[in-house]
């Protein structure tokens, strides 16, 4: 028997390459004649750029950089082999991870240093960027960005705007730097949803990120008059794409001022650790992640990993950390085994996670004998 394992990170637990691990340890405890390829996955959102970086043995690169409250840190990102392509993670830069829950400040919380970033891996001679939109702590449109990349913003009188987000009512004009040529890039996003309105970046985002409720208006409101004020002056309007909203608008920001790409996270990630190549060997594929629910079936990569798993005709399991599991997954996978115990606290499940994923993996193993 030939055996896919191919799960996306355990958030807040285990990175994706550690899963793949466990699950595989589990698996060939019980089936000590199965032959196992691991292979992680991700979707656009945190822990892509390690999965890509690791199946294209690339190298990891750091670069000092302002954190979405102004401080220095260091961030990494990674090239592949070849040195034409860097993957990165604006999350590195401007991630929620960056900043204490009681420092959440989305009206000051810029996207400057996911631009210091570009900036780097641009000087570094790369021809295309690939970068993550997952797990942002900003809600700024790519204004940050644009600022690191050299743009100015003006008001009426010609003056330049302080760096704020509620400032930029006050915006007249926009002045692209001069002589500029970005290399090719690619936008990897794990939502859908568009730039402004009730499915837009703020209103289904910003709570996570410290929208309070009376925010969400005047944040709406300033975002929609940086539209306006790109497409007058920059010719281009991305406000209902795809993707647009992911990373508090940082896909408008790039798909406006870097000219890139928004793809569909999983299928580039796919594309670029040569997950359909490796479907086709095998006899059963078997995906996971921290918590399946309906939420999954919105461009995460166990949706994916199943979908691609039934157009080749392969037997589909999931081993996830909990579950709420709906019709709709039932019908995707062949089977969903939960690891966290019925009466233990997700705390402790996270604690214990190599010893339950490993334990989960040995009861489907029965299951394939």
């Amino acid at each position: 028997m030939r055996i896919l394992v191919a799960p996306d990170k355990f958030k807040g637990s285990l990175g994706a390459a550690e899963v793949a691990g466990h699950i595989a340890a589990g698996l060939r405890h019980g089936l000590p004649d199965a032959e196992i390829v691991s292979m992680p996955v991700a979707d656009g959102g945190e822990g892509t750029a390690s999965v890509i970086c690791r199946a294209a043995r690339g190298e990891w690169q750091t670069c000092d950089v302002s954190d979405p409250l102004g401080n220095l840190v260091r961030a990494r990102y990674c090239t592949m082999a070849d040195g034409n392509t860097a993957v990165m993670e604006m999350s590195e830069a401007s991630g929620l991870w960056r900043v204490a829950p009681e420092r959440r400040d989305p009206m000051a919380a810029s996207t400057f240093g996911t631009g210091q970033m570009l900036l780097h891996a641009a000087g570094g001679g790369v021809q295309e960027i690939i970068i993550g939109l997952g797990g942002s702590a900003t809600n700024d449109g790519g204004l940050g960005l644009a600022r690191a990349l050299g743009f100015r913003f003006s008001n009426a009188e010609g003056g330049e705007l302080p760096p704020s987000l509620s400032e930029i009512s006050r915006l007249a004009a926009i002045t692209p730097p001069q002589h500029v040529c970005w290399p090719c890039i690619r936008a990897a996003a794990d939502v859908d949803n568009p730039f402004l309105g009730p499915r837009g970046a703020t209103r289904i985002f910003g709570p996570q990120k410290g929208v309070a409720l009376q925010q969400v208006e005047p944040i709406e409101s300033a975002l929609a008059h940086l539209a306006e004020i790109i497409r007058k002056d920059l010719r281009v309007d991305f406000r209902e794409v795809a993707g647009a909203g992911a990373a508090g608008g940082l896909g408008f920001g790039l798909l406006s001022f870097c000219g890139a790409t928004v793809q569909a996270g999983f299928d580039l990630v796919a594309e670029l650790v040569g997950l359909e190549a490796a479907m086709r060997e095998v006899d059963v594929v078997i995906t996971g992640e921290g918590r399946l629910d309906s939420q999954t079936l919105a461009g995460k990569a166990p949706a994916g990993v199943a979908r691609l798993a039934r157009r080749f005709g392969k037997q589909i399991y999931a081993v996830v950390g909990e579950a709420e599991i709906t019709s709709e997954l039932r019908a995707l996978f062949d089977g969903i085994i939960v690891a966290r115990p019925e009466g233990m606290t997700r705390s402790a499940a996270q604690q214990n996670a190599p010893e339950l994923l490993q334990a989960a993996a040995e009861r489907l193993a029965k299951r394939l004998r």
